[in-house]
């Protein structure tokens, strides 16, 4: 089994990388693929960079040049969720694209024309796998649910109160239901898993760069225990 791990962001994924024995290091699309082994397990780590594009374009090159049997990504977002406060962690359940809109044809916001699904649905048994991990952290609250991703940074109150009221949503980021997209019409198992770093739905806020350091451990720590029980 290969599991493929991906990160927006260098320090999302540097502690493993840290850890891993390195097999092989691979440039693509300005991507650096590093493929080795943690805990005896195959995995290649990547930092796929900010945004969309970026996160799809990394998941296609996992799945044709590496072919992984699933994908996992993990990273920083904000809380949409009334009970979601900094330092939580949520796995999704399920992902969409909230600027995807062309309601002005009768679609839904956030479905993709032509598609056969509306939302991109993780892999039960790594969400299962993921929400044993994070109870193994007896100091982290979890949840199960959804998340939202889009090609904006939302600082904006009344968008993020909208994420939650019209998704349902208790996270949203930059990344991941494209890298499920991605995942959904490669056949690929999938899981996204975010640290939550403020949430201006209910007024929480944390200093990021301590937050980061936080969120990065927990990340590493969910991570060391999904490989070890894969």
């Amino acid at each position: 089994m290969i599991i493929g791990i991906i990160g927006a962001m260098s320090e999302e994924v540097q502690g493993l990388k840290d850890e891993m024995i390195l097999e092989s290091k691979n440039t693509k699309a300005m991507m650096e693929f590093h493929k080795g082994r943690i805990y005896e397990k195959e995995v290649v780590i990547v930092t796929s960079g900010i945004g969309k594009v970026n996160a799809a374009i990394c998941t296609q090159i996992l799945v044709d040049d590496y072919n992984v049997d699933a994908v996992i990504n993990v990273g920083i977002a904000g809380g949409t969720g009334m009970n979601i406060y900094p330092g939580d962690i949520v796995i999704a359940s399920d992902l969409v694209q909230h600027d995807m809109d062309v309601s002005a044809f009768g679609d839904e916001i956030g479905q993709i024309p032509r598609l056969d699904v509306y939302d991109f649905k993780c892999d039960k048994e790594l969400v299962s796998l993921c929400t044993k991990a994070c109870e193994q952290l007896k100091e982290v609250n979890h949840c199960v649910g959804r998340i939202v991703s889009g090609d904006q940074f939302i600082n904006d109150v009344e968008k993020i109160k909208w994420l939650n009221t019209k998704f349902n949503a208790l996270a949203c980021e930059m990344e991941g239901a494209s890298i499920a997209h991605a995942a959904y019409l490669n056949h690929v198992p999938f899981v996204v898993i975010r640290s939550i770093s403020d949430n201006a739905n209910n007024g929480a806020h944390i200093d990021y760069e301590k937050f980061k350091d936080i969120a990065v451990k927990n990340s590493n720590n969910i991570l060391r225990y999904m490989l070890k029980s894969m």
